[in-house]
């Protein structure tokens, strides 16, 4: 088979789908000579080959193919003595699966964070919040995932663990620092995995983790034109710019500001109660738990502007291996994290042996679950919610032993006890 031509410039992490696959395929696959961004792909002869002119673009003997994952695709069907789509038709529907989650809600939510701060879109605080909320909903279901396997797919590199680690290249190295990996474990140990691997590492190289969020680059706003004089043709001609200056990207910080849209539960009465002062005392107590943190509770609790509600897991009898069950809860409170503002939780991991129950407590704005909560975390389905009677005093003691996680809880044992605050 004559080698393929992977039209792309250095370093894009879109081109790497297709050389890593290619390595693992035996199959040769050439960059393109010469090619240089802005310039090259805006030639007659690279629009012929994809009409937006974006890279990478894939030359074939029988024609070019374009986007990232179907070259990808291509060259992992070029030889078929492979297994990056598995081995059966239900490993094949994953390979495929991962490989959508990984550009819809990965890639995407990594893109509408980073691209904005290096100057390529507007920078917009608002959506930014809403593409950090949907990553690390995105990130939360697959450390939960990766908890269980190493690869996506099977006992060995998929094409599917390809693309999922080349969009995860691009926020590595360019935005996700150490903090906001470490919420993700099982996935930075995945993501190292997978860039140490031979194949990887000869075409992505050494990988270094970003240091920083990049700082927002702020476009120069466009210069008032110089005035011309009329009567003087050869002074206007000296003075016009030697080059038309470049666009530039209209910052929205420039124009009027646009109201952030208003979170339902802002809207609502003001409360006598303030959250944050509650999160503090629960923290800072030390001693005396009982009497100073639980008493302060109640003192505080505001049962106008806020509701207390138990959850239990509907499906217990799965619980079956502990850290599963631990990363299930783990997984929760990192989705959870969209409503920090608006709810504090407790989730107890109860019993000393499998089946271990999975119970909670969660204190919310409002009279209901928020029901941007309900739609946006899908665990809330997993669980049976049921809203507190606080003139039930049974109900109060069960309210404050999961607070103060005592044990033993309902006759049995703490395998674990996770704050959300």
């Amino acid at each position: 088979m004559a080698a393929l031509i992977l039209h792309s410039g250095d370093g894009n992490k879109n081109a790497f789908k297709a050389l890593i696959a290619a390595e693992y395929c035996g199959v040769k696959v050439l960059l393109a000579k010469n090619f240089e961004m802005g310039v090259t792909n805006k030639t007659p002869e690279f629009i012929k080959m994809n009409p937006l002119g974006k890279v990478p673009v894939l030359e074939t003997p029988d024609g070019a193919v374009f986007e990232s994952n179907a070259i990808a695709r291509y060259v992992a069907r070029s030889k078929g003595d492979n297994l990056l789509f598995g081995d059966s038709l239900i490993q094949y529907g994953r390979v495929e699966q991962w490989i959508d989650f990984a550009t819809t809600e990965v890639d995407s939510n990594i893109a509408r964070w980073l691209y904005p701060r290096l100057g390529f879109l507007p920078f917009v605080p608002a959506s930014e919040e809403i593409s950090i909320a949907g990553l690390k909903r995105s990130l939360g279901a697959l450390n939960t995932y990766l908890a269980s396997y190493t690869f996506l797919v099977g006992d060995s590199v998929t094409l599917a663990d390809i693309v999922m680690t080349c969009n995860l290249y691009s926020g590595f190295a360019g935005i996700l620092t150490k903090d906001f990996t470490s919420q993700f474990p099982h996935v930075e140990r995945y993501f190292w995995t997978m860039v140490n691997q031979p194949n990887f590492k000869k075409i992505i190289g050494d990988v270094k983790q970003a240091e920083a969020v990049p700082a927002v680059r702020r476009n120069a706003a466009p210069a008032k034109p110089k005035e011309v004089k009329k009567t003087a043709p050869k002074e206007a001609k000296k003075a016009a710019p030697k080059e038309t200056p470049k666009p530039v990207v209209e910052e929205p910080e420039e124009e009027a500001p646009k109201p952030k849209p208003k979170n339902p539960l802002d809207l609502l009465p003001p409360s006598k109660m303030v959250l944050d002062d509650w999160k503090r005392l629960y923290s800072n107590t030390k001693s005396n738990f009982h009497e100073v943190a639980i008493k302060g509770f109640w003192d505080m609790y505001d049962p106008e502007g806020y509701s207390l509600w138990f959850c239990e897991y509907k499906y217990q009898e799965e619980n079956t291996v502990s850290y599963v069950t631990l990363n299930k809860v783990g997984g929760f409170l990192q989705r959870m994290d969209l409503c920090r503002k608006y709810a504090f939780g407790k989730m107890l991991v109860i019993g000393s042996e499998a089946p271990f129950k999975l119970k909670g407590l969660w204190l919310f704005r409002g009279q209901e679950i928020p029901k941007f909560v309900m739609e946006e975390v899908y665990d809330m389905e997993l669980y049976e919610w049921t809203k507190v009677d606080i003139s039930d005093e049974a109900q109060k003691e069960r309210v404050n032993a999961m607070i103060e996680d005592l044990e033993p809880f309902e006759g049995q044992a703490l395998l674990d006890a996770k704050c959300f605050k």
